[in-house]
């Protein structure tokens, strides 16, 4: 019998992506899929480093599965905690087997032909390297299965050319390294395409509308303050390439300052105007401080004209809150702006001092308490407004993709991150389907397929809550 393995995924979709293709790795040395962590011979952590809370997050999941594991079974950390830590980690965790940085084989050598070239990220090159053991591949273009979902997230590059203040993400992922557009739309031939089940391509990278810019001389990404850019940015280019692949197209993370009419015109086009935009705070002089372009009008401005263009685009964002030399008057600034730019989505995440980052040595920490604080004034005000906009949408009919049994999701709604469209169990899964909405719960809506709702013609759209038949 062959050993199986299990995978536990922590942190965000690029690292969703890793663990499919370390999951290709370990089917290539001989391994099956586990039913569950108690069942496996290899049991791995793909861990995320971004923020403290993250990082303890990884070390319990790590020491619930030892604690978990069959005896014998082998107990593998990788990640951004690997990658950032190493032999620190692997003394503070004894319990562990194996720490394992980006692109070290869990198991043993792969084929040959499955190796792509050796790239170390977080190093440059020519500096020699002194960890154990040594990256044998490389993820970024390794082959992974096919999605068993109908949606897919696809990571088009890695690392990071930017210099944000908060973010220790260039120090271990390296500078942005874009992978070419062949091996991408390559990708989602080999994940199944519309024909075997695929409806949505979902493109993550840390910085995703400055695609293939490292590329290019200077490295440099259009702005929106400057020239008028043409339709040849590689961004725009890959966007329209895979939307020809498949019916959603969808985009994640995109820097304020890059999101050009070029980019909006092409992400309109492929019926999902979903915009996931990385703002992290709308006062100038903090933004400053953080290293960051922009200002809260500026993006205002931006989102009013993506809304007049299409008025029922979606938006997502994520702010920190309490980053050193945050004022009362910045925290103010910031719920007006909540209150004023009406997104349907919002994260917020206290600032996390991060060692080897230009904030760890900023003046004016804002104490923890004080930033919790601030963090329940702005959740309690978003969650006012998304639960208003989904009660919005009450009576509306809206396409959805079927996930699963009884689960789908319009555009406004990205996998595994906001809230779902709960429907009959009885829609097939993969298929696109036109359904009422019936009601709201929070981020969550209700609904049933067209036909199976009735509404008085006059009748209130939120009495069509409960008119299912």
């Amino acid at each position: 019998m062959a050993e199986r393995y299990w995978i536990e995924t922590l942190g965000c979709p690029k690292n969703q992506v890793d663990s499919e293709k370390l999951a290709g790795t370990l089917v290539i040395d001989g391994l099956e899929s586990a039913p569950s962590p108690e069942e496996a011979d290899l049991v791995v952590v793909n861990t995320c480093a971004f923020i403290e809370a993250a990082r303890q997050e990884s070390i319990d999941t790590v020491l619930a599965l030892s604690a978990a594991r069959l005896t014998g079974a082998r107990l593998v950390v990788t990640g951004c905690m690997a990658e950032r830590y190493g032999g620190e980690l692997s003394d503070a965790l004894p319990e562990v087997d194996l720490v394992a940085p980006f692109g070290v084989s869990l198991t043993g050598s792969l084929p040959a032909e499955a190796v792509p070239t050796p790239v170390v990220l977080g190093r440059k090159p020519g500096t020699p390297d002194t960890r154990d053991p040594v990256p044998s591949f490389d993820l970024l273009n390794l082959p992974r299965p096919v999605s068993s979902a109908p949606w897919s997230y696809i990571k088009v590059a890695e690392g990071c050319d930017r210099n944000c203040g908060f973010c220790a993400i260039p120090s271990f992922r390296g500078k942005q390294r874009s992978r070419t557009t062949e091996s991408i739309l390559a990708e989602v031939d080999q994940l199944g395409g519309p024909d075997e089940g695929l409806r949505e391509v979902v493109l993550v990278a840390q910085d995703l509308s400055s695609f293939a810019l490292d590329r290019s001389a200077g490295r440099a990404a259009p702005r929106l303050d400057g020239p008028a850019v043409g339709g040849n940015r590689p961004i725009v280019d890959l966007v329209a390439a895979v939307a020809d692949r498949v019916r959603w197209t969808r985009l994640l993370y995109l820097y304020p300052s890059t999101l050009d009419d070029a980019l909006v015109e092409a992400m309109l086009a492929t019926g999902v105007p979903y915009f996931d935009l990385s703002l992290q705070h709308v006062s100038r002089p903090l933004l400053k401080r953080m290293r960051r372009w922009g200002e809260g009008e500026r993006f205002l401005e931006r989102i009013h004209s993506i809304r007049a263009a299409e008025p029922t685009a979606a938006f997502r964002s994520s702010f920190i809150v309490g980053y050193p030399g945050e004022t009362e008057s910045d925290h103010d600034r910031l719920l007006e702006w909540i209150e004023e730019a009406q997104l349907d989505w919002v994260g917020f995440f206290p600032f996390s001092n991060e060692v080897g980052t230009f904030a760890a040595g900023l003046d004016n920490q804002v104490p923890a308490g004080l930033a919790a604080e601030r963090i329940d004034e702005c959740t309690a005000l978003q969650d006012v407004i998304t639960a208003t906009r989904r009660e919005h949408l009450i009576g509306t009919t809206v396409e959805v993709l079927i996930d699963a049994p009884g689960e789908g999701r319009t555009f406004r709604e990205a996998p595994e991150i906001d809230g779902i469209v709960a429907v009959p169990v009885d829609l097939p899964v993969g298929s696109f389907v036109e359904v009422v909405v019936t009601g709201a719960d929070g981020p969550d809506l209700l609904a049933a397929p067209r036909g199976a709702v009735k509404v008085a013609l006059n009748e209130p759209a939120a009495a069509a809550s409960g008119a299912v038949t």
